[in-house]
């Protein structure tokens, strides 16, 4: 029986219009490398200042702890400055998603590759926030653990939080290869949805066990589960 749903943040559960993306490349181009479109999905959903430091790397430049710093300050400045633009907003059907979710006492996660500072004032926006009369049941961002995805450190840090002990109970939504990758490594029913900038065939190609629309569709993909045993 699954007993824990944890989900990535933007692109998965959030719509924040692709502005991540472009965030990302821009501050490592503002570093005077360049970026390609590729290189800079390759890295989406990964801790930001890992994925800073291997864009600026493959483009040819030295990623100092300066530089790096520097380009990741950088990137919250235009985060917030895209956002204040064109806030985020909930994905279709997930809000509804969750909170069917918990009535059934399952647990809701969160997993990001932002850093606490970026997470919480997008979270705020939204109003999602951790409790009992809540949304969610815990949020994990990649700088609370020793490595962000494709390490499993998140969901495993999502499971001690909300009382999960065996892997076999928790299901790791994403809408990128590191996140199908994290589920992989971190041995929980992985699940791809089709909310972010790839494909069915994009994410298929990597090991997964569903690929969703949305996360909207995981209830009835659970209550299928439980219909077929």
């Amino acid at each position: 029986m699954i007993k824990l749903v944890a989900c990535d943040m933007a692109g998965t559960t959030i719509d924040e219009h692709g502005d991540v993306y472009v965030a990302l490349a821009r501050c490592v181009e503002e570093t005077g490398v360049a970026t390609t479109p590729e290189a800079v999905q390759e890295w989406m959903g990964a801790d930001k200042v890992e994925a800073i430091t291997a864009l600026i790397q493959a483009g040819g430049g030295t990623a100092t702890p300066d530089a790096v710093t520097a380009a990741f300050t950088r990137f919250k400045e235009l985060l917030v400055e895209f956002y204040d633009a064109n806030p985020p907003v909930p994905l279709e059907g997930v809000e509804d998603a969750f909170r069917e979710l918990r009535r059934h006492g399952i647990k809701v996660a969160l997993t990001t590759g932002f850093s606490r500072d970026v997470a919480e004032p997008l979270l705020e926006r939204l109003g999602w926030s951790v409790g009992d009369d809540n949304l969610l049941d815990a949020v994990v961002c990649s700088d609370e653990v020793a490595a962000g995805r494709p390490a499993p450190y998140m969901i495993h840090r999502a499971m001690e939080l909300t009382g999960v002990e065996d892997v076999r109970a928790v299901i790791a939504a994403g809408d990128t290869v590191n996140d199908l990758a994290a589920a992989n490594n971190a041995g929980v029913t992985a699940v791809g949805v089709l909310t972010g900038k790839l494909g069915r065939e994009d994410l298929a190609a990597h090991p997964h066990h569903h690929i969703l629309a949305g996360v909207k569709d995981i209830p009835a993909l659970l209550s299928q589960v439980l219909l077929a045993r």
